[in-house]
């Protein structure tokens, strides 16, 4: 496939001094709690948070038994979760088309399949395409196996690189060895694949380890660090959370570059999402909550968040019928209205 050229983030040398770090596990675990725990929704804000979720996912299928038809439906539901006719009453039907997953993630095996369906339905700009590699999950492969891997994802349609770490690096403390290796994966992905670093925080053994390999990705030319392969015993948790976004913020400070994050594993209901899009929101900011800078990864999140978001429609239908009103009073920011008039603006810039 003829690849077109992204903006990715540059590898910059090896530098002993980011690794440096002393992690309190208690305080860690304290302050994740408290600041996930800041935002409380219900009503017409649940929907809202609802679709920012589903537009900040990444739709997963890693089976053994997936085929090309999983694979169709799998990026069917990405480029339309919801039949057009569902938010006539609260939505202008063209916005609709905003409302889609960030991406499809697959085998490499399965990319070829992911891009002639998305190309099928036009939707190749708005929903990227994501092959985990390099050994996935183990990363138990040799160096030119895994790069390879990489380079056959590319040509197969990939737009997004989804690598693990060699964990037994992490584990020996070969930091420069991990450095140097996820460097030639950047370099395999060039300008033609967003590439992100699976740390597999479950098998790092410290939080001291989750730091250390965020900052060697990050100067290796990561774009974003993700917590997990979702095959571990211990996947996305907040604590890990919170130290990858020490590093992602650390590492802003000292080099101006900027690092996206990405929770999978473990994040199966619209409250977990929440929970990580507070997180984010209240350590980072809310110019993170977008798909350039924060993702989720899983399956079954989409499940639930179409269940919240088909079960509050309802409810609201049912409350403008007693009402006798068309659609429901105007909701405070950060509602569905406060949401429309987001994509909306986003539709003008884009034209």
């Amino acid at each position: 496939m003829d690849g077109k050229s992204l903006i990715v983030n540059k590898t910059l040398p090896f530098d002993p001094s980011l690794l440096t770090v002393n992690i309190s596990l208690r305080q860690v675990e304290e302050i994740a709690a408290s600041l996930s725990q800041r935002c409380v929704v219900s009503g017409v804000n649940e929907i809202a948070w609802a679709l920012r979720a589903l537009m900040l996912t990444d739709l997963t299928s890693l089976s053994g038994d997936d085929t090309r038809a999983n694979v169709r439906r799998l990026c069917v539901r990405a480029c339309y979760p919801f039949e057009p006719q569902f938010f006539d009453k609260y939505f202008e039907r063209t916005l609709l088309l905003d409302i889609h997953c960030a991406a499809v993630c697959v085998y490499p095996a399965r990319i070829k399949d992911a891009h002639t369906t998305i190309q099928q339905f036009n939707q190749l700009d708005k929903v990227a395409i994501a092959a985990v590699a390099t050994g996935f999950p183990t990363g138990q492969y040799g160096l030119q196996t895994r790069l390879q891997e990489i380079s056959h994802a590319i040509l197969a349609g990939a737009t997004e690189i989804d690598i693990v770490i060699n964990r037994q690096l992490a584990l020996l403390g070969d930091w420069e060895v991990l450095y140097n290796e996820v460097v030639l994966m950047r370099s395999a992905c060039g300008d033609h694949a967003i590439l992100k670093a699976i740390l597999a925080i479950g098998e790092l053994g410290t939080m001291e380890n989750v730091y250390k390999a965020a900052m060697v990705c990050m100067m290796a030319g990561a774009d974003f660090l993700k917590t997990s392969t979702g095959k571990e015993v211990v996947n996305a948790t907040l604590p890990v959370g919170l130290v990858m976004i020490f590093a992602i913020q650390e590492f802003k400070r000292r080099t101006c570059q900027i690092v996206g994050l990405k929770a999978a594993g473990g994040v199966r209901t619209l409250r977990d999402a929440i929970s990580w899009m507070t997180l984010v929101n209240e350590t980072l900011g809310s110019r993170w909550l977008t798909p350039t800078r924060f993702r989720f990864g899983g399956s079954g999140l989409l499940d639930d968040i179409e269940k919240v978001v088909r079960d509050g429609v309802a409810k609201l239908e049912r409350e403008a019928a007693e009402a006798n009103q068309s659609k429901p009073p105007d909701a405070e920011e950060g509602s569905v209205d406060a949401l429309c008039k987001e994509l909306r603006k986003k539709r003008e810039f884009e034209n």
